[in-house]
């Protein structure tokens, strides 16, 4: 038991310098993160904010992103409808501008601000590092690693040190020598905030490697899936991608509209069930049409498989706005917590190596 405790030790230790490290980045900007709705909407009233915006009508949105399509057609990349922060419609145009648009008479209201772009650039870096390609494997990798090996190791280690006097685990004597005030910092946040970080970095994990947790996840599945290629509801085929611009689905709000990069690809929908931000589940729909009208994919929340509801949540519960305001301002104290427990980790590391040249030193 004592060459197995010291393995996991070791496994701690040289994990905790390495993916500790990135587990302090993602935390770090995530944390921030948090609160990129309130900031920004703050920062770009003139961009964001529409005054008496609840009182415009679902028919009113779609007639003034049909307009906005009319007059740009041939150059937009993605149309963004209100959602979350933003009440106004934004276009991403192909040369990679984005403009922001008055959502019921289409008034041009300006182009993108530095601090949108800055929260851009912030969930990049949250995600891949801003490494192209690759970097989301690293993220991701890195963040299951933390998962199973960092901080399970981590509670077991404390769990063998305090079994007995679980008590104790949770003190922080806060006028002891350095060292050992790192220690007690180290093992109460990493205890205290096990839990939560344990889901984060579940939930982050999914992000990178969303077709095998679905997978995964297809055991609570009661009904036989279908191929992925047949809508799971009855929708005309026949009906034209210009039907879907023009009229509100009655269930859902349309989010946004992805147009096509080549000929032979989709017009792709996104819906949600609600605009503003708020706690509970997030239902979601997904259309993809052809110019021709033919369906190439559809999901629904309100129809789609177990797998496919849990799978949705993942971002709610990452970020924490499944649990509203308290979630989320859980997930924004915990995301410090690596970075503090990184910190405190290479102190308590270098505190020993220079004990152990010490001893060498009187010994010699």
């Amino acid at each position: 038991m004592k060459k197995s405790l010291r393995y996991i030790k070791k496994v701690h230790l040289w994990l905790g310098l390495s993916c500790g490290l990135l587990a302090s980045i993602s935390g770090l900007t995530g944390a921030l993160y948090v609160w990129q709705p309130e900031i920004v909407s703050t920062l770009n009233p003139h961009l964001l904010q529409v005054p008496l915006f609840e009182n415009i009508s679902e028919t009113s949105l779609h007639s003034t992103t049909a307009s906005l399509i009319e007059k740009h057609r041939d150059s937009i990349d993605r149309v963004n409808l209100p959602y979350r922060e933003q009440q106004s419609i934004s276009i991403l145009f192909n040369n990679g501008e984005t403009h922001y648009y008055h959502p019921q008479n289409a008034i041009y209201l300006g182009e993108k601000s530095t601090s949108i772009q800055f929260f851009e650039d912030l969930i990049k870096i949250h995600r891949t590092l801003g490494i192209p390609d690759i970097g989301k494997y690293i993220v991701g990798g890195s963040t299951l690693i933390f998962f199973v090996l960092l901080l399970l190791s981590g509670f077991f280690m404390w769990y063998k040190a305090y079994s007995n006097n679980l008590k104790q685990g949770f003190k922080i004597k806060w006028k002891p020598k350095k060292k050992l005030f790192n220690y007690n910092l180290h093992k109460v946040l990493g205890i205290c905030f096990f839990i939560p970080l344990l889901l984060m970095a579940f939930s982050g994990g999914y992000f990178t490697y969303h077709s095998y947790y679905k997978k995964a996840l297809e055991v609570f599945n009661t009904e036989k899936s279908l191929p992925q290629d047949t809508p799971t509801k009855a929708v005309a085929a026949s009906t034209g991608y210009q039907h879907y611009i023009d009229n509100p689905d009655p269930d859902y709000a349309l989010r946004a509209i992805y147009f096509p990069k080549k000929r032979t690809s989709p017009y792709h929908f996104r819906y949600i069930k609600n605009r503003a931000i708020g706690m509970g589940l997030r239902k979601t729909k997904e259309l993809k049409v052809d110019s021709s009208g033919h369906i190439n994919s559809l999901t629904d929340y309100d129809s789609d498989l177990a797998n496919q509801k849990i799978a949705a949540q993942f971002y709610p519960f990452h970020i924490g706005e499944i649990a509203g305001y308290f979630g989320r301002f859980l997930v924004f104290l915990a995301g410090f917590v690596p970075a503090i427990l990184y910190v405190s980790g290479i102190k308590i590391y270098y505190s020993k190596i220079k004990k152990k040249q010490k001893n060498a030193g009187n010994r010699f």
